[in-house]
């Protein structure tokens, strides 16, 4: 969950009460007389206000039209909805709205205002160590020893070009030391960017299997750290476009574990594909992905797809040696009067199939997890998931700020009632097949996810899986 809680009531404080992504189309076309639907109007100016951190020229990129461009009027409504999508998607602001005025009827100007976040975050930090709040919960009785606090800070329009400074200091159950720069416009033609970052984490406690009930066994040491880990990154962005992204990243990572997490193992090669306590490897990464939606955080309609290829070290005789595909395809609908729906489909495959255990992550981790199997972890060289949901925009409202600021007078809420249906396949090799490897799953079930600032995200869901197994789970996403 991060400090997504802490964020939340920051927010409260620091941030504009609209909710934009939701509530406003951000753009109107002003009611001209005696113009024709296929009559061509020019843009005679784009104009930015509100902007005081944000460089113009990074507003102006997310622009689909330049100054002299020429519009079809049938279809200036449609441009401008776009370009505040496009604008709001950077995450820099909480509102955005796109305005025409015409000058004469062949001629517009365009005003686009909008209204910066808070772009500087030192906040305090409270993690869980564990895969997620429902995890952490039920099977360690939430735990407060098995938490890690500390302070992060973070600057999301560092220099105005939406470049992210980020530097994080944490302890207790892990201790971790990182920091990270991302400049995705680093050219005059906005095109191209890089990021770099680098970090170092102590553990207490690292996962050594995966037992026949897909239940994580972990191996343990609250006196001391069982598992060192240092990381180097470098990465290169490019964006040609508005909607299509290509990044390509190379990374170091060294890692070492005790001798007593191999001593516990029967086959000192299974954790790493080597009988050493350390292992150091090279991952090489393309990805490409295509997103065009009306909220990047909280997307209600458009569409989102890409994929991935990444190549881990060079054993080729054993140890750290896998080439790993990934593809996903999200769509989302809004069919009207309050109604949407949205279906996911996510796969991935690793090459050769027989991999140490670090390498054989599948079902169970981050959003790669069907709804109602969040207790279990299912590892394989071949997943696949398919996600579908159906919601209802139920109310929106908001509540005023019982005292005086500079920026936010209200919070808002805005409320969606859901039913969803999953279902996904693992396959793993004989020799590490678990209960839910190698056969369909599946699960469904219903629940409501409350919108606030920030499009922080609080999902609330009830779900039931094919073992009958019947809970409620607590989602909490968003935000900086």
């Amino acid at each position: 969950m991060r400090s997504a809680i802490l964020l939340f009531f920051l927010c409260c404080i620091c941030t504009n009460p609209l909710q934009a992504q939701v509530n406003n189309t951000g753009s109107s076309t002003a009611p001209v007389k005696n113009i024709q639907a296929d009559s061509i109007v020019r843009i005679s100016s784009i104009t930015i206000y509100g902007n005081k951190k944000t460089r113009t020229h990074i507003i102006l990129r997310e622009i689909q039209f330049k100054t002299g461009d020429s519009i079809r009027f049938s279809d200036l409504n449609e441009n401008l909805k776009k370009a505040h999508n496009q604008v709001y998607n950077t995450t820099l602001f909480s509102d955005v709205s796109i305005k025409p005025e015409f000058i004469t009827p062949t001629e517009v100007k365009i005003y686009v205002v909008v209204k910066e976040k808070w772009y500087l975050y030192p906040t305090p930090q409270f993690q869980l160590v564990d895969r997620n709040f429902n995890d952490w919960v039920k099977t360690y009785n939430a735990d407060l020893n098995r938490v890690i606090y500390g302070a992060k800070f973070a600057h999301y329009n560092f220099s105005g070009h939406r470049d992210v400074l980020r530097v994080y200091l944490l302890n207790g159950y892990a201790r971790n030391i990182s920091a990270s720069y991302t400049l995705p416009f680093s050219n005059r033609a906005l095109t191209e960017g890089f990021s770099v970052g680098a970090s170092f984490t102590q553990n207490r406690e690292v996962p050594v299997a995966t037992n026949f009930q897909n239940k994580l066994l972990q191996y343990k040491n609250e006196n001391g750290f069982v598992r060192n880990v240092f990381g180097i990154s470098g990465g290169y962005l490019v964006r040609k476009g508005l909607f299509r992204r290509h990044s390509y990243n190379a990374s170091y990572t060294l890692m070492n574990v005790s001798d007593s997490v191999l001593s516990v193992l029967p086959d000192q090669n299974y954790y790493y594909g080597s009988a050493k306590a350390h292992k150091g490897y090279v991952d090489l990464v393309y990805a490409f992905q295509y997103s065009n939606t009306n909220n990047v955080n909280y997307p209600l309609s458009g569409s989102i797809y890409g994929g991935s290829l990444l190549k881990r070290g060079f054993e080729f005789n054993g140890g750290a040696n896998m080439l790993m595909l990934d593809a996903y395809y999200y769509k989302y609908l809004h069919h009207g009067h309050g109604w949407y729906s949205s279906f996911q489909a996510i796969g991935k495959a690793k090459a050769p199939f027989k991999q140490p255990y670090i390498n054989r992550r599948a079902l169970g981790y981050g959003d790669f997890t069907l709804r109602g199997l969040e207790y279990y972890v299912i590892d394989g060289v071949a997943a696949s998931i398919g996600k579908y949901t159906l919601k209802k925009r139920v109310t929106s409202f908001s509540i005023p700020v019982p005292f005086r600021n500079r920026i936010a007078s209200r919070i808002p809420f805005t409320i969606f009632a859901k039913t969803y249906g999953d279902a996904g396949y693992s396959y793993s090799e004989p020799e590490f097949r678990a209960y839910f490897n190698n056969r369909l799953l599946y699960s469904g079930g219903f629940g409501i996810d409350i919108l606030t600032l920030y499009d922080i995200n609080l999902k609330i869901e009830y779900s039931v899986n094919q073992l009958n197994e019947k809970g409620v789970f607590l989602q909490l996403r968003g935000g900086f």
